[in-house]
């Protein structure tokens, strides 16, 4: 699969529906995803990923969503996350959110692009990479102490954000259930 990436910025009010479409095309044969969700409820700007998670777990979908603000799947918790999902789901498809650092001219952007992500990168950690299908949104500027900028996020930016997201994939998962329930795949 070639690499396919695709970008929707938080203030545009079709973002929602992008993510959801992005989805669609990097998923073609709509296989039922798992969906982790990456970050900390302790640092602001990295609690996108759980927020995500805590949304989309309101909505009771059906499916596994990992990552929530009640159980973050953080630093810490990675390497067993991805032995986790290799033994509990082999041949799932995953869906891996967390939030990033970029050009500041990049800061409100949602990227949605084929291939795993890299968690903790904006840090200086190397977890290596997890998911199938990545949801990048980056939430501050890159600069020497990124740890310091994500401190400094907007909440309504990360708020945002994670609503969009968590919308944009309600609404790709509901199209796939209502696929496998009237036999169309």
């Amino acid at each position: 699969m070639e690499n396919k990436s695709y970008n929707f910025s938080v203030w545009n009010e079709h973002a929602r529906d992008g993510v959801t479409e992005a989805l669609n095309e990097l998923n073609p044969k709509n296989k039922k995803p798992i969906i982790i969700c990456i970050g900390s409820d302790l640092v602001l700007g990295d609690s996108l990923g759980p927020l995500v998670g805590t949304f989309l777990r309101q909505k009771n979908l059906s499916g596994y969503i990992y990552g929530t603000l009640n159980a973050p799947i953080t630093a810490k918790e990675i390497s067993y996350a991805k032995t986790y999902l290799k033994l509990m789901h082999p041949s799932s498809l995953t869906i891996a959110v967390d939030a990033a650092v970029g050009s500041p001219d990049d800061v409100g952007l949602i990227k949605v692009q084929s291939g795993g992500l890299k968690p903790g990168l904006g840090v200086n950690k190397d977890l290596g990479l997890i998911g199938d299908i990545s949801i990048i949104g980056i939430v501050a500027g890159r600069s020497q102490k990124n740890y310091d900028l994500f401190n400094l996020t907007r909440l309504n930016l990360i708020y945002k954000m994670s609503r969009i997201i968590a919308e944009g994939i309600e609404t790709y998962l509901q199209v796939i259930d209502t696929s496998f329930k009237s036999g169309v795949i």
